[in-house]
């Protein structure tokens, strides 16, 4: 078992609380799962009852359940931080994420869904993002966005007594149901979009070509007859807490107001940990930060690569230390677990000055590894032993689950549907080894681009009937995914095609849920005329009526 030294299993302590474990009906979960407990039940059970043992003697400790701490940034393939000798080769320096891995674990099959809108939408729900119908990545205006019969983390752990908070880059769509503090947060400051519009809808990134057609001087000057065309008085970011009405934050997206806005959720977090430090309820804090800035001036770039990109990674990397920092300073971090990832892979368009390749093959918006394998890191000091590498395979979906059963939370979890989350506390405690999937399922859009099972993993897009495609590859034997076969592998064919025939009969029982559409920037205390004619336009010109 590996867990950190100084933590004893006392089972009187077990014995004064309620296992969370220990609920109703069980969780539905990818029909694949099944055939796993089927295989492992008694040994996970048991395994169950010396988690709840440790969960209670933590809770004895503290007197209350851990703070959970989610950083997820954008576009980073593994390898771009966290390895030393990485840093060396790609010029830049991250020490903290480097040091958060030396001191807990560092994740070499961390998934995620392609693009930031779906991993968004599958960390907070635990499902895939088309299972929630939220598999587009939204731009304004959209006029769609989470709905609300979907169940957050938040909500959940809500319920379960935990203050909760959301910083950062939510993705979720720019309709009411979809603002996070209508979604569980008690504190919301949020995005409804990417940071795209913030970094190139504007004169300054015109100017330099980064963005073409958009600002009037680029527009056709003599035909151009439907001049509401562009998005021009859009929202991105808004602040409320729940119940409350939203407002606008930081006035008219811009490039100054975008890098106002990084040091503003930079703050804010800050203060998040200080107001709630001392509080008899337990915190869970989702920071996703803004991160990627494309604009800085030449003489920031103090890097040995040079590139915008190299600055904001060390930018995030000073970000997330002095969060690690804070934790230290108000006396947290033996109860704080703090998970810090990327989204998805890097974004191929903006390389090399970008995100780019480091070890996997793969861009965001692909189902090959790079687009999906991410860098994860998980920190809890005196619970998590350090210096552990860990290949188990796990996903974001699965932080859902995860941080319910840490925060006593899986009794509200939903039974109506499927939850593609797994329970991972014990791969947190335990280490190497202890994972509860060996599969994942991997969509672009609303289509199943791909299935993994262990370390094989088959391609789905060139699927024909016959042995037409060359369709597997081996993860270990062939990193990068360019070597794939077929008749090595016949005898997997069947199997991935039964794998796949379940799942999709599983779906039909459980139907994805439609998109939820409707009119955008409602509930918006102090919009803007040019915001709102947008919206009207949306509503008169689309249907958006689900």
């Amino acid at each position: 078992m590996r867990l950190a030294a100084g933590l004893s299993l006392t089972v009187a302590a077990a014995c004064a609380l309620v296992p969370d474990s220990a609920v109703g009906r069980e969780i539905i979960h990818d029909i694949e799962q099944k055939i796993l407990v089927d295989q492992h039940g008694d040994e996970w059970r048991a395994e169950d009852r010396r988690i709840d043992t440790i969960l209670a003697e933590l809770e004895s400790r503290s007197g209350k359940r851990p703070n959970i701490i989610h950083i997820m940034w954008d576009d980073t393939s593994l390898g771009e931080v966290g390895i030393p000798e990485l840093n060396k080769v790609l010029g830049y320096d991250t020490p903290n994420l480097n040091e958060m891995a030396d001191e807990g674990i560092a994740f070499t099959r961390m998934y995620t869904e392609p693009s930031c809108t779906p991993t968004r939408t599958a960390a907070l729900t635990g499902r895939l993002a088309v299972r929630a119908g939220m598999y587009k990545v939204a731009f304004p205006p959209e006029g769609l966005g989470l709905a609300k019969q979907e169940v957050t983390i938040a909500e959940i752990l809500s319920k379960s007594g935990y203050t909760t908070g959301f910083v950062g880059k939510g993705h979720q769509g720019d309709i009411e149901e979809s603002y996070l503090h209508n979604q569980g947060f008690d504190y919301a400051n949020f995005s409804m979009y990417n940071q795209f519009p913030f970094m190139m809808w504007n004169m300054p990134a015109a100017v330099a070509t980064r963005v073409k057609g958009f600002m009037p001087f680029q527009w056709d000057k003599k035909h151009t007859l439907d001049r509401e065309f562009r998005p021009l008085g859009y929202i991105n970011q808004l602040e409320a807490t729940k119940g409350g009405e939203a407002r606008e934050f930081l006035g008219r997206p811009g490039p100054k107001q975008y890098k106002q806005l990084m040091r503003a959720h930079q703050n804010r977090v800050l203060e998040f940990i200080d107001e709630h430090a001392g509080g008899e309820a337990p915190f869970y804090l989702a920071y996703w930060p803004h991160m990627a800035d494309p604009m800085v001036p030449p003489e920031q770039l103090t890097s040995n690569a040079s590139t915008w990109w190299a600055y904001s990674m060390e930018q995030l990397d000073r970000d997330i230390g002095e969060v690690l920092a804070k934790l230290e300073e108000a006396g947290l971090a033996e109860n704080t677990l703090v998970i810090a990832m990327a989204d998805n892979g890097p974004m191929h368009e903006l390389a090399p000055e970008g995100p780019h390749e480091v070890i996997f093959a793969g861009y965001k918006g692909d189902h090959r590894e790079g687009a999906v394998r991410v860098p994860a890191f998980a920190w809890w000091p005196g619970v998590i032993e350090e210096g552990q590498v860990v290949n188990d395979m796990i996903t974001v979906h699965d932080l859902f689950t995860t941080f319910a059963r840490l925060g006593g939370g899986l009794r509200y979890v939903p039974r109506d549907r499927v939850i593609d989350g797994v329970d991972q506390t014990a791969l947190l405690l335990f280490g190497e080894g202890s994972s509860r999937r060996d599969y994942y399922h991997i969509y672009t859009g609303d289509r199943l681009a791909a299935s993994m099972k262990q370390q094989l993993k088959r391609d789905w897009t060139d699927d024909r009937p016959g042995l037409v495609s060359d369709a597997f590859v081996d993860l270990y034997r062939d990193v990068r995914e360019e070597y794939a076969e077929m008749p090595p592998y016949i005898w997997a064919w069947p199997a991935f095609d039964q794998m796949r025939e379940r799942h999709e009969a599983q779906m039909k029982k459980y139907p994805n849920r439609e998109v939820r559409v409707g009119k955008p920037y409602e509930g918006i205390a102090d919009l803007r005329e040019d915001a709102a004619r947008i919206a009207d336009r949306l509503v008169e010109y689309n249907d958006r009526r689900n």
